[in-house]
């Protein structure tokens, strides 16, 4: 059976970092300056984060949602 794994990435403007967190998988936090290593850094460190929850089945997908705040000047 598959477990599906929501990701919750938002871009931290200040760091200049993506940063990956989830309620699927407790313990998640990862960072990265790209979304391509994001992905990288969470599909590296998923397995032992999910290896301490019996509750998972060993077969996963991710679904990553992203979110990023812009600020625009009125004119």
């Amino acid at each position: 059976m598959t477990t599906p794994i929501h990701i919750d990435a938002r871009w931290d403007d200040e760091a200049h970092v993506w940063i990956a967190t989830s309620t699927d998988a407790p313990g998640l936090v990862v960072e990265a300056d790209s979304w391509r290593s994001m992905i990288d850094e969470v599909r590296a460190v998923l397995p032992d984060l999910l290896e301490l929850d019996a509750a998972h089945a060993r077969d996963v997908s991710l679904t990553f949602k992203a979110e990023t705040h812009l600020a625009l000047a009125a004119g």
